[in-house]
């Protein structure tokens, strides 16, 4: 039978490389998918991770877009280490995540048409604490009941888009919208 042993002291030389191999069997598991649906797996792995950040061709656009795409993916990961270093699962972070930008996407619109530039510092708090008080409904139910957090922070993601698509076509909505539900836009110039 395989048993896990603890190292009695952990090792620097696996520390440090663990990070390497992960990406580079990540790109070889990429490219292996890629080279079984008839593509050219060193071309699109360039695509993927080359072009997008040293290719000009992208220009001022897709490096931007890069950030706004990774940020919340960077943030859920700094959110979800803390937990996993304290050795609590957490697999909610999705519905964390959705709840805290319906939180700070409302106090956003609450403040609307007012420019100022506190309201993106107060939508980005208000909108941490609203993730955060999405977590603490497992955290409590597991010190109070003894539930499993992993089950419950999974079922609170479902509950969180549930209560996203209604405030979407909702509370959240533009009233001056037509067709699709989408919110007030900010103005362009917004601080």
């Amino acid at each position: 039978m395989i048993r896990l042993e603890k190292r009695p002291s952990p090792s620097r030389f696996w520390a440090a490389v663990t990070p390497v191999l992960a990406v580079i069997a990540t790109m070889i598991a990429g490219g292996i998918m890629f080279w079984m649906l008839g593509k050219n797996p060193i071309e699109a792995i360039r695509i993927i991770f080359w072009d997008p950040l040293f290719d000009p061709t992208f220009g001022a656009y897709s490096r931007p877009q890069l950030l706004v795409k990774a940020g919340p993916l960077i943030l859920i990961a700094i959110g979800l280490s803390l937990g996993f270093k304290a050795g609590i699962w957490n697999i909610g972070a999705e519905g964390q995540y959705i709840m805290g930008a319906i939180i700070g996407a409302g106090v956003g619109l609450a403040f609307y048409p007012t420019e100022s530039r506190l309201i993106f510092p107060l939508m980005v708090v208000t909108g941490a604490l609203g993730g955060w008080a999405w977590a603490m409904i497992p955290a409590l139910l597991k010190v109070r009941f003894g539930t499993n957090e992993i089950l419950v922070s999974l079922m609170l993601v479902y509950v969180a888009e549930a209560i996203l698509a209604s405030v979407s076509s909702g509370l959240l909505r533009n009233p001056d919208g037509q067709g699709f539900p989408g919110s007030r836009n900010f103005p362009r110039d917004y601080p």
